[in-house]
């Protein structure tokens, strides 16, 4: 690869990554969480989760703790489900 064009993928590498997808979110939460707790736990006051990296740390240690064979992406997407339709960080 020449340096020209390797200086540009460089560059358009952080524009490039694959966008999260909010129906595969919600069907994974569907599919996992509601079978411990129902969406009032998103809503309840006060919150235990107050910013986008707390919600990705709660999703993360719901996953490890379950044993859900969810990949980074699909807890990418569940991320995105629950900040757009409970949380809007």
């Amino acid at each position: 690869m020449k340096p020209a064009i390797t200086l540009l993928v460089f560059l358009a590498w952080p524009f490039t990554a694959p966008a999260q997808d909010h129906a595969n979110g919600a069907e994974l939460h569907g599919q996992s969480c509601t079978g411990c707790h129902d969406t009032g736990v998103y809503t309840r006051q006060p919150r235990r989760v107050n910013s986008l990296p707390a919600l990705g740390k709660q999703v993360r240690f719901c996953r490890d703790n379950l044993g859900t064979p969810w990949f980074d992406d699909e807890v990418d997407d569940v991320i995105l489900y629950l900040n757009r339709d409970y949380y809007r960080f």
